[in-house]
């Protein structure tokens, strides 16, 4: 258990389990891919309608698969790999040791993203995060005074303190408790009138600013904040956070996405990739046997180069959306999905002003990206389990620290396997220290830092391969990880998120749809890749006359009722 899962206290049995039921929109994703009546259905008459969708990420494809399913024919296009920022890299030489370079580690709490990871039967197993279960050691090195734990009463109460505070800001300034049972109730009417209510409170306030103004930290002091940052609680440090607003964070550990990791045995990547190659059962129109990969006869399209408005014709008189590969190729389509980071649509893909109001241009440019590193190491056995005979402890441990590794995973394939350590994960401008380093350069920082946590350790000894390492900020085709909305975001993001219902849009700009974690309320968590996919999906059916079952009412259906409440 670690000190974030204390913070959360589970209801008998899970009788009532907390889900990513987002306080800005809180719409049970996981009840509507459930509902035997499916997803909606399209006119028959358009069954094989082309629909572009824009990048073969997680969302992406989600998108593409349910479009299949309704008997639309999606046309994906993707400047890299399948799979986007869940993204596996195996080690030369040994194609079962991996290391995730992006999303690596999902909270059970997301239930849209797990009814996929269950249909397509990837196994998962819990994430070695700090003091959880897989982990048997964790070292906390702050000030250079270092701290062994196995379980968390091993740490100095001065820990215990922090994770206190932090609770206790949370209950008294945020509603905490009573917006986690409303959650759990799906209590939708009382998650609207908790959340509604701090908005304004909120919008402008940085997690800092919260933080530091709670009567909890006010109270411990400035070393318990700075430690806070440190080490945080549950996955590691917070600080990079910091400048971001508190609404991000209250997302967060509302819905316990904070907490409870699994990671998918093989790598994050083998889910859009299993979505990409399945063939549902459930097919409108397509016979038995297809899949996303038999449409595109094994590959995606490449590079989108421009996104544009075609001429107005008897059959579409709001003119079709014209999309230009990097070659030149060129196609129409009645609909498109635009999955990559919103950034590209002004840097690296030409699109036509007018698709979008300028309100929707600004929020696009407005998106604030955070800049993330790993490096990974293979090591030819999980030695950080040999004991010291001196202390009795374990060599190597999870470590949480300030210096520049800032976090390091200790990831065991198995006593037989070799073993992956990723020796720093790092955020913002801790990650900007690591940019213009090359993989050799950052191992032997690395080395060099946890060397003044573990003299006499000799991780090197025990390298074999080459390092893999990945900063997200210098790949053209992402420039960062993933969002994070500063204060005073709150009203971008809304444009972003409720885009995808487009009644009151003029038609020249209807029939394009935004998708992404960056354009959900979650990014950052692959629960909000999947959910804004099916926003679209629903935005793509209602855009081309078709509807959803009445008695399964999609995302469009509850928008007024349930979504994003406008400030001003």
């Amino acid at each position: 258990m670690t000190l974030a899962t204390e913070l959360h206290a589970p209801a008998a049995a899970d009788e009532n389990p907390i889900t990513m039921l987002n306080p800005d929109f809180p719409f049970s994703y996981d009840h509507y891919l459930a509902h035997p009546a499916g997803l909606g259905s399209v006119p028959e008459h358009l069954h094989g309608t082309e629909v572009a969708v824009v990048g073969a990420g997680l969302s992406g494809l989600v998108t593409a698969y349910e479009l299949m399913k309704l008997g639309l024919k999606p046309v994906v296009y993707e400047a890299g790999a399948i799979g986007g920022r869940l993204k596996t890299a195996a080690f030369p030489g040994a194609p079962d040791v991996v290391a995730d370079l992006g999303g690596m580690r999902f909270p059970v709490s997301g239930r849209a993203l797990y009814h996929y990871v269950d249909k397509l039967g990837l196994e998962t197993t819990e994430f070695p995060n700090p003091l959880s279960g897989p982990t048997t050691s964790t070292v906390i090195e702050l000030g250079g005074q270092k701290h062994y734990a196995e379980q968390p009463e091993d740490l100095p109460e001065f820990f215990r303190e922090v994770a206190d505070a932090w609770k206790a800001a949370l209950r008294e300034h945020a509603s905490f408790d009573e917006m986690q049972q409303a959650i759990r109730k799906r209590d939708t009417a009382r998650i609207k009138e908790l959340w509604n209510a701090m908005l304004p409170e909120f919008d402008e306030q940085t997690f800092y600013g919260f933080m530091a103004a709670s009567r909890a930290f006010k109270a411990a002091g400035f070393e318990h904040r700075e430690a806070f940052g440190q080490v945080g609680f549950g996955t590691g440090g917070w600080d990079t956070d910091f400048p971001n607003s508190i609404l991000e964070i209250l997302r967060v550990v509302y819905t316990d996405a904070d907490d409870l990791h699994r990671g998918i045995v093989g790598g994050a990547q083998r889910l859009p990739e299993a979505l990409w190659n399945h063939a549902p059962e459930d097919c409108v129109f397509w016979p038995a046997g297809t899949s996303l990969a038999s449409l595109h006869r094994g590959s995606a399209r490449g590079a989108v180069a421009s996104i544009t408005r075609g001429t107005p014709t008897d059959g579409n008189p709001d003119g079709d959306i014209v999309i230009a590969d990097k070659w030149g190729h060129s196609a129409s389509y009645r609909s498109a999905v635009v999955t990559c980071q919103t950034w590209l649509l002004s840097t690296r893909i030409h699109t036509e002003e007018a698709l979008f109001e300028p309100g929707v241009w600004t929020a696009i440019e407005r998106n604030h990206y955070m800049q993330s590193s790993k490096t990974f190491v293979m090591v030819d056995r999980p030695f950080w389990k040999d004991r010291d005979p001196a202390t009795g402890r374990e060599v190597l441990s999870m470590t949480l620290t300030d210096r520049l590794p800032r976090a390091t995973y200790l990831l065991d394939n198995g006593p037989d396997k070799p073993a992956v350590i990723l020796l720093s994960y790092t955020w913002n401008d801790d990650a900007l220290k690591w940019l213009s380093l090359d993989a050799d350069e950052r191992v032997r920082l690395m080395l060099h830092s946890l060397a003044q946590i573990y003299p006499g350790v000799d991780i090197a000894s025990h390298i074999v391969g080459e390092p893999i390492t990945v900063s997200w900020e210098a790949d053209p085709n992402f420039m960062g990880a993933f969002k994070a909305n500063l204060p005073g975001h709150y009203r971008y993001q809304q444009r972003l998120f409720t885009h995808f219902k487009q009644d009151q849009l003029p038609a020249h700009q209807r029939g394009i749809f935004l998708a992404g974690d960056d354009v959900s309320f979650t990014a950052g968590w692959a629960e909000g890749a999947v959910t804004t996919g099916l926003n679209a999906v629903w935005g793509v059916v209602n855009h081309l006359g078709g509807k959803c079952a009445e008695d399964n009412p999609g995302p469009g259906e509850l928008l007024a009722e349930l979504g994003p409440v406008a400030l001003d």
